[in-house]
């Protein structure tokens, strides 16, 4: 259901169809941000497949974590100027989780991308929530657009996966089965 995986999958040139279900995202007692990631993906799958029976479903879920916590979305200004107060000059992991489920047959990945914040004084802070209200983003800032511009560095294996998709290893998981992507 995120526009933003929708954008993002839209590049592949594949017909599809999005939905979002109703589910409880808290993570569980003990889990890491990782495995939560990797759960609501799958989830998320299971209960598009429940829906659309014999579809082929992708499920993503991103879980940003910040010192073996999870950062979740803002939701408002002041929230979000407090995440990107506390993420100033701080490394945060972007764990996001890819299930396809198709045909009967499961793929999973987990792809994490490591994002370095610059020192970023309150003014920054503010000139960029003016110009890009990041409510409905983990960590409140867009990396494809002028929340790069936060940033000191990306390590990662996928640049889409940051933005909630991982296109490299969903087309991997497609062509393993058959559909040419490109």
């Amino acid at each position: 259901g995120s526009r933003y995986r929708a954008e993002l999958l839209g590049r592949l040139g594949l017909a599809f169809e999005t939905w979002a279900p109703a589910l409880d995202e808290a993570p569980l007692a003990g889990e890491s941000c990782a495995e939560t990631a990797r759960r609501l993906a799958r989830l998320k799958a299971e209960a598009a497949l429940g829906r659309f029976p014999g579809a082929w479903v992708i499920g993503s879920d991103q879980v940003a974590e910040l010192g073996g916590s999870p950062l979740g979305k803002p939701g408002n200004r002041e929230n979000a100027r407090t995440q990107l107060r506390a993420m100033s000059g701080r490394s945060v992991v972007f764990h996001t989780g890819l299930c396809l489920l198709a045909g009967g047959r499961v793929h999973e990945a987990m792809v994490p991308t490591q994002v370095a914040f610059r020192d970023l004084a309150d003014a920054e802070i503010e000139r960029y929530l003016d110009r890009e209200p990041a409510f409905d983003c983990a960590g409140s800032a867009k990396s494809e657009a002028l929340g790069i511009a936060l940033l000191a560095s990306l390590r990662g294996d996928d640049p889409t996966a940051l933005v909630g998709l991982p296109l490299i290893a969903l087309a991997a998981m497609l062509r393993s089965e058959g559909v040419p992507v490109p």
